[in-house]
């Protein structure tokens, strides 16, 4: 199947089961049109995702739908946008119709999930590889940074870390117990913080998502800020599955593994006290903010060890 049957059939009903209201023109002219609401400014981001370095190869199309739009879409979450739609750029080794109709299904599912509206895109053939930018709006002024924050602020997470980390050791497993079946899962399907990124913008003062790992991600709030930081290990939100499986690694994975797309922000201690109790439930403290540079964590297990930095594209991996 050709480039432009392809895209006929398989990639442009995606723009209409997932139109918005802000999309005023979709795929088919040389440019989409997107509306921006009277007081608000426009938030973007771009993501390139290559098969071997971001997923493994050979990754079910269906999961890498769905998670390749997460990863973006968490970025939105860390700014605290509204979604609003997305294009995509998708290079592929050959014109599998199978392939790419596992892989719209999962795309789909996460865009109708997200309320990400396919604005527009391109198609090539190539290695692997995905790009996606998502656009979103917030009220104007009120975007989250992650250059405010400030000194003896409380430092605090969403949900649980380390699992999508873990997962990596069970990918080829056929027959996973439930713990492992919950590491997959957070790997598979990660869920942008969107809703909770939203009820943070005026309360919290810096934020970032955890993409490379925790302390990788706290860094740089902590760069933009000038200040530093000191960790509670034994705070650190941490699923049973994880302990289960992980054991004396667990809180290691925690601090320092990526992929969990939780949000990580500051917050002064007042502001803290006066969330809403269902917002509040989402997060966990797990230290305060200082005026000393870098990141000191109280309270680790005995002979952990924690890699020097997070992810990088063009370094030695953790």
């Amino acid at each position: 199947m050709g480039e432009f049957e392809l895209i006929r059939k398989l990639i442009l009903p995606l723009a209409g089961e997932t139109r918005s209201a802000a999309v005023l023109l979709g795929p088919g002219d040389d440019c989409a049109i997107q509306r921006l609401p009277a007081g608000h400014d426009l938030v973007f981001s771009v993501d390139t995702l290559v098969e071997g370095r971001h997923f493994p190869v050979g990754y079910h199309p269906r999961h890498l739908g769905w998670r390749s739009l997460a990863v973006a879409a968490s970025d939105l979450a860390a700014m605290g946008a509204e979604p609003a739609c997305f294009s995509l750029a998708l290079t592929l080794p050959e014109s599998s119709q199978d392939w790419l109709g596992e892989f719209c299904q999962g795309l789909g599912e996460a865009a109708r999930a997200f309320g990400l509206s396919l604005a527009g895109g391109d198609t090539t053939r190539g290695p692997l590889t995905l790009s996606l930018q998502v656009h979103g709006t917030v009220p104007a002024g009120q975007a989250l940074r992650r250059s405010g924050a400030g000194v003896d602020q409380l430092i605090c997470v969403s949900g649980t870390l380390g699992e999508a980390g873990a997962a990596l050791d069970y990918l080829s497993v056929l027959q996973p117990s439930e713990p492992v079946r919950q590491l997959l899962t957070r790997y598979h399907r990660p869920q942008p913080r969107l809703a909770l990124g939203q009820a943070l913008r005026s309360r919290a003062t810096a934020a970032i998502d955890v993409s490379d790992g925790l302390m990788a991600d706290l860094e740089h709030i902590l760069s933009a800020s000038g200040i530093g930081a000191d960790l509670d290990a034994s705070s650190l939100p941490i699923s049973p599955a994880l302990r289960e499986l992980a054991g004396d690694r667990a809180v290691a994975l925690a601090l320092t593994a990526g992929d969990d797309y939780e949000l990580c922000l500051t917050m002064a201690q007042d502001d803290w006290q006066q969330l809403p109790d269902a917002v509040q439930a989402e997060l966990t403290v797990i230290g305060r903010t200082r005026a000393q540079s870098g990141i000191d964590v109280n309270g680790l297990p005995p002979d952990t060890t924690l890699p020097a930095t997070g992810y990088d594209h063009f370094g030695a991996q953790p």
